[in-house]
């Protein structure tokens, strides 16, 4: 078709190589249904193509995640087309269409114009394929492909820039930021996600226009930034953040650790943003299942946040004394004005207020250290605790001796059935009060230790230690 650029090559999914490299990408389970659509609308009289990030990664030989799809036909004449479509952004051109139990973005091609918040057009205009690539944030994410005979739609030079591991701005890089300036964060992330260098004219105008990252919301950075977090170079999006000063401006406080210097006997690595860099870089290797992954990954560059206000240097050498509980205040600042859910806090802020009791497990009591191990999410801490040390002094006994003790204990070891009840407490004869909670805590703490084991030796406990006091008067 004369919309097909000659100079493109054909190109299949299974056996692409775009110039890029010569892996070869793994048939995805989305792309037939993707490919159904596409196959459906082209029957139907209308333009259609994959777009975007599935095209790049199928030409960098990476099976890719979703398929979304664009063509020409209107949002109306989608949902005639399709039994079940959901039309969540008809008014942008964008209508969801379901096949089997997924969900297709199908977009019509389409201009914007006048974007006064700094994300939302004030004018949207049907438009033609060239016009709606235009549109797009970066080459890389510009290329259109016909799922049918392989070949590549490129109208911006996308293919040279994958192959050049390039990621640059489709046209006037100040235009794009101005558009929505959530893509600097965007540029970063693709830049340290596919290991691309990011091109000299974008650069500059990110660290131009680095300040007006301020436009954009809270949520909509939390997400961009944890997806720098978990994906496969956190380091590297976090160097590149810090050098194109925008993490100054998101997360001053993880910018202040910059500098601060450490024991170089605890962490030889250096200071402190270079002993959480190297945590960083650690934690693509050790990532835990998705729903945790950013949990862990906020801690990691939030566990020594409070080390920058608490440093001090005597005569004994370099101390951060309370820099847990700085840390904690610190990160539940950044936690709230990143509106993270209540759910994500507690977990995060538990991380960080427990990362320095691994040091002490060794002397714990038994009944604190059952404590300790039974917390929520306890395989959390102990990543974050693995993480610690190996990007420090590399010592990991306390791990060990943490994973042989859980080994060791069960279910009932470390949540013992309680053996008295308030009901119990008042038989024995007692007031009911907040008293109440710290006899039934003292019960649970003898039991954890050992010290008893039945509900005859808990009652006997609690008549010595709590038996109330005759009553006053009596025979003169």
């Amino acid at each position: 078709p004369a919309y097909l650029r000659k100079r493109n090559d054909h190109h299949r999914e299974m056996s692409v190589t775009g110039g890029a490299g010569n892996s070869v990408a793994e048939f995805s389970p989305k792309r037939p249904a993707a490919e159904r659509i596409v196959s459906v609308l082209r029957r139907a009289g209308y333009e259609a193509f994959f777009v975007g990030g599935c095209v790049r990664d199928i030409m960098r030989g990476v099976t890719p995640d979703d398929y979304d799809i664009v063509t020409s036909a209107r949002p109306e004449q989608v949902m005639a087309v399709f039994p079940r479509t959901y039309p969540v952004g008809a008014a942008f051109g964008v209508v969801l269409v379901r096949e089997g139990d997924t969900v297709y973005e199908v977009a019509t091609y389409r201009q914007e114009a006048d974007y006064r918040d700094g994300r939302h057009p004030s004018h949207v205009s049907f438009a033609t394929a060239r016009e709606d690539v235009r549109r797009r944030d970066f080459t890389v994410n510009s290329l259109l492909m016909d799922p049918e005979t392989g070949k590549i739609v490129d109208y911006e030079g996308g293919r040279e820039d994958i192959a050049g591991r390039l990621i640059r701005c489709i046209g006037d890089p100040e235009a794009r930021f101005a558009e929505d300036s959530l893509r600097m964060l965007r540029a970063v992330r693709l830049a340290a996600q596919l290991n691309f260098h990011i091109d000299e004219h974008t650069w500059e105008a990110i660290a131009r226009h680095a300040g007006e990252i301020s436009r954009v919301s809270a949520e909509r950075i939390r997400e961009e930034l944890t997806r720098i977090l978990v994906g496969p170079a956190p380091r590297r999006g976090m160097e590149l953040l810090q050098s194109a000063g925008l993490l100054r401006l998101i997360l001053p406080e993880i910018e202040a650790l910059r500098g601060v210097s450490q024991p170089p006997r605890f962490h030889p690595e250096g200071d402190v943003w270079e002993h959480t860099l190297r945590m960083l870089a650690l934690l693509p290797g050790e990532m835990p299942a998705e729903a945790a992954a950013g949990r862990v990954a906020w801690a990691v560059i939030c566990h020594d946040a409070g080390k920058a206000s608490t440093r001090t240097e005597t005569e004994t050498g370099i101390h951060f004394y309370g820099h847990v509980q700085k840390g904690v205040e610190l990160t539940a600042g950044i936690l709230r004005r990143m509106n993270f859910s209540r759910e994500d806090m507690e977990v995060i802020l538990a991380l960080v207020a427990n990362h320095m009791r691994f040091m002490h497990v060794r002397e714990m009591r038994p009944n604190t250290l059952k404590k300790f191990l039974r917390l929520p999410y306890f395989d959390l801490h102990l990543l974050l605790h693995r993480l610690d040390c190996l990007g420090s002094h590399g010592q990991l006994a306390n791990e060990a001796f943490c994973r042989e003790k859980l080994q060791g204990l069960t279910a009932a070891d470390l949540h013992p059935p309680r053996l008295l009840s308030g009901h119990d407490l008042l038989a024995l004869g007692l007031t009911p009060g907040p008293q109440f909670r710290e006899i039934l805590e003292l019960i649970e703490d003898r039991q954890l230790s050992g010290e008893i084991n039945t509900t005859e030796e808990a009652s006997e406990l609690v008549r010595k230690m709590f038996s109330p006091a005759p009553a006053a008067g009596g025979h003169g």
